[in-house]
This record gives structure tokens, C-alpha cells and sequence, in this order.
């Protein structure tokens, strides 16, 4: 039975709701703000998509954990990996369900977000699910070996720790560990748990070896950067790994969707050219090093020279060989256009590039077409090639005379390109036998750029525009939901993306109620104002006593003056300068807004929450006193899928009506998941250009929530975060309203507390507590 709909409800919305036919009450308190996501990003087709797999995952008999994971992280995945995403990661859900793995599926939803990141592409999310989907049947159990009917132990932590594992290794990397752990341990469900787990030696040991290379993930923004400043351009990378692809290996190219590039490159050791070659010989004999960087580095110069230079040509009226030959000399000329304007790029390029021994092809018996090409395309960029072929140097002139007279063009090097190829054909070229030993130029890209069809081909790539559901009538209310990571502190890593916190206004309510509540306490108030004029910032305080200053200090010089002339050694500190004082200080007062507030204080007629809102309201009259920037803000939980945070004051905004009638209108409810609302109010904090930052705390428990049964979980991430606030430059501090709280908040906070047991006198307390921490 789903959720009957509010007051008024936008017809789209109501619609929405109506498709993806879901009783799950938690589903229904957040579908709107999922929605509103899901419309910000995804096509027409996408949201028909959206709303019919996350409705087949309501009905799958897993609980409501599958759908909110899904509904709150696939607006994120498919901006990463592309709408078209959804059938491949659709049809291995099923797989799992259909399996005795079904309890894998959570795990592997909730690491999805993180592990697109990571992947960055559908195609190697799809070698991702082909090595999860390996494991799954190689270590799903049988009992009479016809009919799997034990889930596979390992695949659940697997998919957990599936975003760490990416973040150490390639792809190729995680197969290789993945496989040392079925192969040793397929047959030992517990040790299995071990390994997959991170828990074991081995484990962890085989992870360390597989690391190496230089990850593209890891280096996008600095490649980014040197497109942006070298090259003036900016590209999207999409890595492709080298490993799963045994036949044909994949080869960097650009497209509308960005540069492909392999997913890891590992550092080149080549042997060193025999000694007064050119600079190589200032290396050690055998050892050119040409790090993973580098490569990106020359493959982004070669893959921009051809963006910026080439012109795709029609290639219907040319053959196959042809083709070859107009790549090899395009290449050539948009190499030496990019060392034309960057010339340290050829010492790059003559490392990477493969120098072919000139008679290792025999043409009698073998096609040396490649060969020739490579040692034509290494003349081109080397000039002390050695190479003695009377055409190779003939051709390689041509083509410097042609480059001397500017750019050329592709049309014009094509040209060439095809006397080249009439003038040095021989019968041996159409062999089936090719010589391809060091004739692979790997930092190059296919070309599949250069050419152009009169006819529509499966060689050409058709994309779709996509158009974005626009709401014509009005927008919809409220914001996408924002994903925090939580800290484990039994694997001792964070779980990604694991706390959803969506972020509103606070409802309004009636301002007279808070200026009732400041004339309850204008004795206080008056004393307050007192102590708040000490802190006012000065324009200017006196500096007396100083020997040399800016002004006579008159009272001191008159002293000075009569013990001089009564024989006493005066004081020459006779003059005063003059300096400027200011506070600047940004402040966030965080309330927990969890159900235990509606509980009455002891000794008292008012709640803990009325107490909690006059204490506020008088703290937030001293922070407008004193002209700090400040922020209030609220939150409660109610599981991980839903952490509301409620903005009840904003930096930009005064101390006025306005937020007067959000103060009045505070609400309890749910539970506290503290660490995440930290991280959120964080946000906001960080932005501010102060001094300091101050964070203020105020809550009456513990961090808990409704799907934690380990008490330490929530407050080992709080702890965790405050860890994380204070490397950011934000110093915070908790005034806790729990008897209680010594045996916890110590844990969370460090010395940085203060635990009010007269909740009665909460009042007053605040604002002096705000006082004596921004003296």
C-alpha cells in the first residue's frame, strides 16, 4: 500500500509515483528528492528506465535495501557511465538473484556509485561484472554438484571492499588477486571470507604486488592541467584496461565521449641506443626509464595534434594499404606541428617510438609493407635514424621540404602518402605472413578520426541526443541528496557513499515566539551585553609604554617629566602606537533534532527541545551582537537512506523575522546520525573565509540510528569525523545535554566538550560557553 500523496502534489510527480507502484513507506519519504536528481540528469527514455528497474527491485523479495540504494545512487552512475549502463548492470542483478547469491546484491549496489568512479567507463564496468560474475560461479557450492545451493562466501566482502581494491589496483590488477584467491582458497568458505575480506596476510600481500604502474584515476587532474595550460583544451578520459582483451589489444582513441586511454601504464626500462646516438647516451648503458606519466603525456600531445591539425578525409576510394601508409605520414605530420611548438616533445617521442633493424624483414618470403612504414615513420621523427634505404630517404626529404612551407594539411600528406606507396610496392605485400615485430607504436592512437564514409557503416558511431525532461508548469521541490562515506572501524576503512543526506529549509513558524522567549531573558540578555561589548571588535587599541611609537602617551610623559626633575631616573616608554583588533571567526551551530529532545527536563515543566530553542535563540542574538558570520542548522536520521538536515539559518542571511520563524518552528524526530550531519554542516563551514571555524554541537545522546545493532559504530565515525573537520581547520566542540555522556563523548570529542547536567540552565550556558571559546 503506498504512501497517500500530500495536499498538492505535481501531476508529473504524482505520475511518477504511480510507475514505480512501491509500498515501502521509507521509499515514499524519499522519493521526491530522488527524483528530483533523477530529472536533473536523466533523458525521457532514462526515467522510464529508472522508475521500471527500481520498481523490479522493490518486488524482488530483498526488502527496501535494494530500491533506496538504487533510486538514491543511479542518477550518480548513470552521469558517470551513461544511461545505456543500466540493461548490462540490470541482467548481472539477475544473475545474482537467480543464484543462491542474493545477498550480494546490496553490497554490490551501495559500491556501485564508488566503483563507476574508479572504472570510469561502461566498458570496463562490463570487465568488472565478467570478473564478479567468474567468481560468483566458481564459488557458489553444490551439494550433489547438479544444482548450486550454497552462495559463494567471499562475493559479499568482495563487493564491499571492491572501492578500496580499485583505488590500489588496475583491473588487470584486481583479476590477478581475485584469481589467487579462488585458485588457493575456493574450497575453504571461512578462509575465503579471510581473504576477500582484506583480513588476511596473503591477501593483503598479493594486493601489494599487484601494485604498480601509474593509474590513469589517480593522474586525471594533473593530465587535465597540462591539456589546459600546454595545449589550451580539455578532454574527458574514459580508461579502457589492456588485459581483457586477448585477441585484439585496445588502442588509444578519441570520439564525441572523450579520449580513451588504457587504464594503467607501467614505467618503460628500454635499452639504451649504442653510445653517440643523441641524448640517450648520457644514460647508463640498458637503462631508458620513461615513466607512466610520460606515456599519458606523449599519448594526449599526439591525440590533440591530430584534434587541432587533421582533417578527416574519405576513405571509400582507398585501399586497405593505402590507408596504412596515410596514417603513418599524418602521424608523422602532426608529431612534428606539436615538437614545432614544444620541441622537448621529440626526445618523448624518439623513446617511445620502436626503431626497426632495416633488413630484419625478408620481403621473399614475408609482407614488409609495416616495416617499411615503421622505419619511414622513425626517419621522419629522428634525424639520426641511420637508415640507408635510398626511397626512405628520398621520401623522408619530401616530406621535410613539405613541412618547411608551413602546416600542410592531411589532404596534401596523403598526397604523398600515395606516391610513397606506387613507388615502393612489391608482390610480397599482399602475403598473408606480416612482419609486425617492433613496428607497434603504442603511444599513437587507431585514426579512426582521419577518415570519413559516403556510406553509413558499422566503421561509424551514431549517438543519440538526449534530451532532459524539462518541467513546464513549475519546479519541483527540494534537492538531490548528497553522498557521505561512513568509517568502519572494524576493517578500518570508509564505507563509500554510505549516508544519504538530504538538505532543506526548515519550516516557518511564528517569529513573535522567539522575541517572547529574548524578553523571558532580558536579565540575562543584560548581562550578556555586557560581556559582549568587552569582545566588539575595536577599530584601533592603544599600545602604551613604548619607547618609540607613532604619538606622545601624555599621562606617561607628565610622570616622566616630574621624576626628571625631582632626580629620579624617568621612564622613556613615554610614547604610544596604535593597532587594529578584530574577530574573524565563522561559526555553525549544529542541533540534533532526534526524538529524544520531546522528553520532559528533569526538574522541569519544558521539554528539552524548548529549553534547546531558547538557548539558540539567545546564542543566536550574542553571534548577531558581536557580528560574527554564523549558520544554524538541524538534522536527524532515520537509517542511513534518509539523514535530514534542515537549514534554519544561512551565512547570508540576518537575524531576522525569517529565521525567527524557523527557530520557532523547531521539530524532533528520528534518530542521530551524527557523523554524517558533521561532514555535511562541514560544507558550508569550510567555505567561509575566516580565521577560524568553529563548529558547535548540540545534542542530549549518543550518535545512533534505527540500522546499527554495534552501539561503537556511529561513534567511531563521529570520532572519525571530527578527525577529518580538524585537518580541514574546523575545531569543534559538543555541548552534550546526557548525564550519561562521559562514557562516550570523550571518545568522540576529546577535551573539546562540555556536559551541562542542569539542562534547566542550558540558557544561559550557551552563549557564555560561545563567549569564553571565541575570547
Amino acid at each position: 500500500m503506498s504512501e497517500a500523496p500530500t495536499a498538492y502534489e505535481h501531476p508529473l510527480m504524482k505520475g511518477y509515483r504511480e510507475q514505480l507502484s512501491c509500498g515501502f513507506p521509507q521509499v515514499a519519504e524519499v522519493f521526491e528528492d530522488c527524483m528530483a536528481e533523477a530529472l536533473s540528469v536523466l533523458s525521457r527514455e532514462g526515467i522510464d528506465a529508472y522508475l521500471e528497474y527500481a520498481r523490479f527491485l522493490c518486488k524482488m523479495g530483498r526488502g527496501v535495501e535494494p530500491v533506496l540504494i538504487f533510486l538514491e545512487e543511479w542518477p550518480t552512475i548513470a552521469t558517470t557511465l551513461g544511461e545505456s549502463a543500466l540493461p548490462a548492470i540490470s541482467d548481472f542483478i539477475r544473475k545474482m538473484w537467480k543464484s543462491p547469491n542474493g545477498r550480494a546484491i546490496v553490497p554490490f549496489l551501495q559500491s556501485l556509485a564508488a566503483t563507476s568512479r574508479r572504472l570510469h567507463s561502461q566498458e570496463q564496468m562490463q570487465d568488472y561484472m565478467n570478473l564478479a560474475l567468474a567468481f560468483m560461479e566458481r564459488t557458489t557450492g553444490s551439494i550433489h554438484g547438479i544444482h548450486t545451493t550454497f552462495a559463494s562466501p567471499g562475493l559479499p566482502e568482495f563487493f564491499t571492499h571492491s572501492p578500496y581494491l580499485l583505488n590500489q589496483v588496475s583491473i588487470a590488477g584486481l583479476k590477478n588477486w581475485v584469481e589467487y584467491g579462488i585458485r588457493n582458497y575456493g574450497d575453504h568458505p571461512e578462509r575465503q571470507q579471510d581473504y576477500f575480506s582484506l583480513q588476511s596476510a596473503d591477501s593483503r600481500a598479493m594486493l601489494q604486488k599487484e601494485r604498480h604502474g601509474t593509474l590513469l584515476v589517480d593522474n586525471e587532474r594533473k593530465l587535465d592541467l597540462y591539456l589546459r595550460s600546454l595545449w589550451q583544451t580539455d578532454a574527458h578520459f574514459v580508461p579502457y584496461s589492456l588485459k581483457f582483451d586477448e585477441l585484439r589489444k585496445p588502442i588509444p582513441y578519441y570520439d564525441q565521449l572523450g579520449i580513451r586511454l588504457p587504464d594503467v601504464y607501467d614505467d618503460l626500462i628500454l635499452p639504451s641506443p649504442p653510445q653517440g646516438e643523441g641524448e640517450s647516451d648520457r644514460l647508463p648503458a640498458g637503462e631508458i626509464v620513461i615513466s607512466g606519466l610520460d606515456r599519458y603525456r606523449a599519448v594526449l600531445a599526439h591525440i590533440v595534434g591530430h584534434r587541432r591539425w587533421t582533417t578527416a578525409i574519405f576513405a571509400d576510394n582507398y585501399s586497405p594499404f593505402q590507408r596504412m601508409a596515410i596514417e603513418f605520414f599524418e602521424d608523422a605530420r602532426v608529431e612534428a606541428l606539436a615538437m614545432r611548438e614544444y620541441p622537448g616533445l621529440r626526445r618523448l617521442f624518439i623513446k617511445l617510438h620502436p626503431k626497426p633493424v632495416e633488413d630484419a624483414c625478408d620481403p621473399e618470403s614475408t609482407s614488409c609493407l609495416r616495416h617499411r612504414l615503421a622505419m619511414l615513420s622513425r626517419a621522419l621523427l629522428d634525424p639520426r635514424h641511420g637508415y640507408c634505404d635510398a626511397q626512405l630517404l628520398d621520401f623522408t626529404q619530401r616530406f621535410h621540404d613539405l613541412m618547411a612551407q608551413g602546416e600542410s594539411s592531411t589532404e596534401a600528406i596523403a598526397s604523398l602518402a600515395l606516391s610513397y606507396v606506387a613507388k615502393t610496392r612489391r608482390q610480397s605485400d599482399q602475403f598473408a605472413k606480416v612482419h609486425f615485430d617492433n613496428t607497434e607504436v603504442d603511444y599513437r592512437d587507431d585514426n579512426r578520426h582521419l577518415w570519413r564514409f559516403h556510406e553509413q557503416s558499422d566503421d561509424e558511431e551514431m549517438f543519440d541526443d538526449h534530451r532532459k525532461i524539462e518541467l513546464e508548469e513549475e519546479e519541483l521541490q527540494g534537492l538531490p541528496p548528497r553522498h557521505y562515506p561512513e568509517w568502519d572501524y572494524n576493517s578500518q576503512t570508509y564505507r563509500p557513499d554510505w549516508a544519504s543526506v538530504y538538505e532543506a529549509l526548515h519550516p516557518k513558524g511564528n517569529p513573535a515566539h522567539i522575541d517572547q522567549l529574548l524578553i523571558k531573558h532580558a536579565a540575562l540578555a543584560k548581562r550578556l551585553k555586557r560581556m559582549l561589548d568587552l569582545l566588539k571588535p575595536q577599530d584601533k587599541v592603544r599600545i602604551r609604554y613604548q619607547e618609540e611609537g607613532s604619538e606622545l602617551d601624555l599621562d606617561v610623559a607628565l610622570r616622566s617629566l616630574i621624576d626628571f626633575k625631582s632626580g629620579a631616573t624617568p621612564d622613556p616608554r613615554i610614547n604610544m602606537s596604535h593597532k587594529t583588533s578584530g574577530r574573524d571567526i565563522a561559526v555553525m551551530l549544529l542541533l540534533d533534532l532526534s526524538e529524544s529532545l520531546n522528553e520532559k527536563a528533569s526538574g522541569s515543566d519544558q521539554t528539552i527541545l524548548e529549553l534547546s530553542q531558547e538557548a539558540v535563540s539567545l546564542l543566536a542574538w550574542a553571534v548577531d551582537k558581536l557580528g560574527d558570520p554564523f549558520a544554524i542548522g538541524g538534522f536527524h536520521s532515520n537509517t542511513r537512506h534518509d539523514v535530514r538536515y534542515l537549514h534554519i539559518k544561512g551565512y547570508s542571511e540576518h537575524w531576522d523575522d525569517e529565521v525567527k520563524g524557523r527557530l520557532a518552528a523547531m521539530e524532533a524526530a528520528y534518530s542521530t546520525r551524527m557523523g554524517a550531519a558533521m561532514r555535511h554542516a562541514a560544507h558550508y563551514l569550510q567555505a567561509q573565509k575566516a580565521d577560524k571555524k568553529l563548529m558547535l554541537i548540540l545534542t542530549d545522546g549518543e550518535p545512533s540510528d534505527v540500522d546499527t545493532k554495534d552501539e561503537r559504530l556511529l561513534i567511531e565515525d563521529a570520532r572519525q569525523a571530527v578527525k577529518e573537520l580538524d585537518q580541514k581547520g574546523i575545531y569543534t566542540y559538543c555541548i552534550n545535554l546526557d548525564p550519561k555522556a562521559d562514557e562516550y563523548v570523550a571518545d568522540i570529542f576529546g577535551k573539546q566538550y562540555t556536559v551541562i547536567d542542569n539542562i534547566q540552565r542550558l540558557p544561559e550556558r550557551l552563549p557564555q560557553l560561545f563567549i569564553a571559546l571565541t575570547k
